[in-house]
């Protein structure tokens, strides 16, 4: 469902396998939590993550058929609800990581897919391919409480969040870099890993302190963390006081 492996001062998490488009149902959700919990258990100061994905798609969301296989409209209902509820902890896991986390966006990312990548400190995307899209709209349902936090964290423009939860817009690369919701664009899913790869090594360079980092990350968006449950801390960790 997913890999890990890492390299020098970076973890690299690959979602791989199945159809390829990795579709987070709970078999996935499961395998992505067991992995960042290996690499927050070996984050040490300059460890850095990049998670990317094998294939055409990013993650295409939810795996909205195997909550149809559930046999009933009300059966399906609820698989649905426990994939919104199993997911929450991933994104938890992501604002909380003791570290810098870059989303290297290969391929097509939408709905929980989309807030997958954007729960990284830095989302890199490819422009000849792929797009991002907030399809619950489109599909008739309404925004779990933390995807709409994490649209208003991370999306600056009101209007821009209107395009994106209220028009259902799907974003090549160059609209959501001009929105602010992917840092920077580049010509193929090779050069967008390569340019995620600099950059983690631009991070891991400086050594911050992994908690001090991470503290620093959930301070900055507290509706967020309020409804993930993660209160920020005062942490004072450096050797130079």
């Amino acid at each position: 469902m997913c890999t890990l492996e890492k390299r020098g001062s970076i973890f690299f998490l690959t979602l791989t396998g199945g159809d390829e488009e990795h579709r987070l149902n709970p078999s996935l959700i499961v395998s992505i939590r067991s992995a960042l919990s290996e690499v927050r258990q070996q984050s040490t100061r300059g460890s850095v993550l990049i998670t990317t994905a094998s294939g055409k798609f990013f993650s295409n969301g939810f795996d909205l058929a195997w909550a149809k296989a559930a046999g009933s409209t009300a059966a399906a209902k609820d698989r649905v609800l426990h994939m919104v509820q199993l997911f929450k902890p991933v994104v938890a896991d992501l604002m909380s990581l003791p570290m810098p986390t870059i989303a290297a966006v290969t391929g097509h990312a939408a709905a929980a897919g989309m807030i997958l990548a954007m729960s990284h400190d830095y989302v890199l995307m490819r422009s000849d391919r792929g797009v991002l899209y907030m399809s619950e709209l489109d599909i008739g349902m309404t925004f779990p409480d933390y995807f709409t936090a994490m649209m208003r964290s991370k999306i600056g423009s009101a209007a821009a969040r209107r395009n994106v939860m209220m028009k259902a817009m799907r974003l090549r690369a160059a609209e959501a870099v001009a929105m602010g919701i992917v840092d920077s664009a580049y010509d193929s899913g090779d050069a967008t890993v390569e340019a995620a790869v600099r950059l983690g090594e631009e991070l891991a360079s400086r050594k911050w302190d992994g908690q001090v980092y991470g503290e620093i990350r959930k301070s900055m968006q507290p509706e967020l963390c309020g409804i993930l449950g993660l209160a920020d801390k005062l942490v004072i960790a450096s050797s130079k006081l």
